[in-house]
């Protein structure tokens, strides 16, 4: 060959190849701070150091029984074998519709309902039903570590809309309207609130409720500690307080945290015809059917009395007043008491710019690592939820681990110089 110049393309530098490897959009997804700080917290244990963890959002107790003896005969029926629909059985379907109008007063259709493998599968469905990219979605802050990845992994851009301690972590009207473009497609909305306990008064959540009908965008409101509530204090659903509200409204509700159900992995959406329509079609190449035995057991636990929620709920109360009580009588600890959920969620921006056993408090991160170190405790950074300043701890434990992990902080705290 005469003439001719062999080219050679230019290789891939390594720092090219790794990061071509994952896709920018998984590849940019956090990981779960909650999931991770319990991760830690049981690997520390299990290492035979005596951490107390108040990471995890889990009931203590053992699922009820006769929705465990629900699941032992669901497996004896060669009928759960198999696939069935991908979006949920019928008479687990009928039983939400049942206890959706039982326990808020929203009368929907089986129609209406998609089941899927946990809360968080119908978060990410909800987002992706109705999110193009670069839609914008209205996200409350503090908010659940998982809500603004999912939104992302939809191609959403969540936009951050923060009320501190003094607003009781709860939104006005006028602060969404402030955050509102001409891409906000939706808004998530959570009552009982998680991270910080806090719930709507009806009167809010109408108002919040008017502000989306008149603006056209989508309420996607999470409702998964509606039976979590205390002092008197009612779980306001939206398209209740705001019915013409519905048809552009996605319910997420699921049996996890209800019934100690956390492992058996069932949630569910509860959203208009096409809604549902175009996130079973998703679910169907996604993971088709939610396990056969947890949805039997799952129909048990909706359609069965609710003696023993009243018992857990009775049991988070009591601890939620002593961990506040106790987390409250901390200098430069601000802990309000929390209206719902099974969080306690302090304020310690007060701690910020101090020192704690020769370390700076840098940030609310950096007090949960030497809290960790130092007294072997396991909290969760506000900066998982939004801005720093902030500790979310779960009180959904035993009581003496509970007073004996306060007892802990305080004692490291009262270090603080």
């Amino acid at each position: 060959m005469t003439g001719v110049t062999a080219q050679t393309s230019p290789q891939p530098t390594a720092s090219e190849q790794t990061r071509n490897r994952v896709s920018a959009r998984v590849g940019g997804i956090a990981e779960s701070a909650t999931l991770a700080v319990d991760a830690k917290a049981k690997a520390l244990k299990a290492a035979g150091r005596p951490v107390i963890g108040f990471g995890a959002g889990e009931p203590d107790f053992p699922t009820p029984q006769p929705i465990v003896d629900a699941a032992v005969a669901a497996c004896q029926d060669p009928a759960n074998h198999r696939y069935t629909p991908a979006g949920g059985l019928p008479v687990l379907k009928e039983a939400i519709a049942a206890k959706t109008l039982r326990d808020s007063g929203y009368e929907v259709s089986p129609g209406q309902v998609l089941v899927t493998n946990g809360g968080k599968q119908a978060v990410y469905e909800a987002f992706a039903a109705i999110l193009d990219p670069g839609d914008e979605l209205l996200l409350p802050a503090p908010y659940w570590t998982t809500y603004p990845e999912a939104a992302r992994l939809a191609g959403g851009v969540a936009v951050e809309v923060f009320a501190g301690l003094e607003a009781g972590y709860k939104v006005t009207v006028d602060q969404l309207e402030a955050a509102r473009t001409p891409r906000t497609k939706a808004l998530l909305f959570c009552s009982p609130s998680n991270p910080t306990g806090a719930v709507y008064t009806p009167e809010e959540v109408r108002a919040i409720g008017h502000w989306a009908l008149e603006h056209g965008v989508w309420v996607v409101t999470d409702e998964i500690y509606e039976h979590l509530v205390y002092d008197g204090v009612r779980a306001a659903s939206m398209p209740v307080e705001v019915p013409e509200l519905a048809d552009t409204t996605i319910v997420l509700n699921g049996v996890a945290k209800t019934y100690a159900m956390t492992g058996w992995r069932v949630g569910w959406m509860i959203a208009p015809a096409d809604v549902v329509k175009a996130a079973g079609n998703l679910q169907s190449h996604l993971s088709s059917n939610v396990a056969n035995v947890s949805q039997r057991a799952a129909v048990q636990a909706l359609t069965g009395d609710l003696t023993a929620v009243a018992q857990m709920r009775e049991a988070f109360d009591r601890r939620r007043r002593t961990m506040v009580s106790m987390l409250d009588a901390i200098d430069g600890v601000d802990c309000p008491l929390p209206q719902g959920a099974f969080y306690a969620y302090p304020s310690v921006e007060g701690l910020i710019g101090k020192t704690l056993r020769g370390h700076e408090i840098t940030s609310s991160a950096r007090l949960a690592e030497l809290v960790l170190t130092e007294a072997e405790v396991a909290v969760v950074p506000g900066e998982a939820f939004g801005p720093s300043g902030f500790l979310r701890l779960s009180y959904a434990l035993a009581d003496a681990d509970l007073v004996a992990g306060v007892e802990r902080i305080q004692r490291l705290l009262a270090e603080v110089r």
